[in-house]
């Protein structure tokens, strides 16, 4: 068995929409490799609702900040909710991508990582709601998953017990900031190789590090 990539990411955090290339390549780096695993960490959970007129600000003043270190680019109907927060209907809030993720995974674990780049490549650049079912739809277009399915268990509390129990899981391992990659080379052994944006090739070479320190262990 593989040793496990854990990706720690939030599907409002534009910080992980920014290093989706970075995650997305490594899977494919490491694919012979590693095993890989995305747990949704419940950044935006308020008892209720918050409207994004609240954090817009600094928004306007962050996205450049993730363009100009990661490349990515944000798009207009994002940022159309950014800069005229008086006329959006947008309240963030991180609980439904995350169960749509813990649904996703029940038909394509292996996919996960993609799903999830999908997800802030569906808020950050389409500007889609993803606390509007509809937000969706497409994405079970493009995976053939059939949508009477999905959104039954969409609306379960199964499903929504899952969610939390990842926002648990991401507390245990003492993530405060997103993006956060750990490999997990044994029960209880966790190797931190991400906190915040890394570059892919920084990113490699720790994990490179991580996997020679295994062999060596193993010899």
């Amino acid at each position: 068995m593989n040793p496990l990539l854990i990706y720690c990411y939030d599907a409002y955090c534009g910080w992980c929409y920014g290093f989706s290339p970075v995650i997305k390549n490594i899977t494919v780096q490491f694919k012979d490799k590693l095993d890989f695993e995305v747990l949704s960490g419940g950044m935006i959970l308020p008892e209720t609702p918050v409207h994004i007129g609240v954090a817009a600000g600094y928004i306007a003043k962050a996205y450049t900040q993730v363009e100009e270190t990661t490349g990515v680019k944000f798009g207009e109907d994002f940022l159309w909710h950014i800069f005229n927060p008086d006329d959006s209907d947008w309240y963030p809030h991180s609980e439904k991508p995350a169960i749509a993720l813990c649904v996703f995974k029940e038909y394509y674990p292996e996919k996960a990582v993609e799903f999830a780049c999908d997800l802030q490549y569906a808020l950050h650049f389409e500007g889609r709601d993803l606390t509007d079912d509809e937000a969706y739809r497409h994405l079970l277009e493009k995976y053939g998953i059939n949508p009477e399915s999905f959104y039954q268990k969409l609306a379960s509390e199964e499903c929504k017990d899952q969610a939390h129990y990842e926002f648990s899981l991401v507390q245990q391992l003492q993530v405060t900031g997103y993006p956060c990659v750990f490999i997990q080379t044994g029960p209880s052994s966790f190797h931190l190789v991400a906190r915040g944006y890394t570059t892919q090739e920084e990113l490699a070479a720790r994990i490179n590090l991580v996997l020679e320190e295994m062999k060596k262990k193993s010899s």
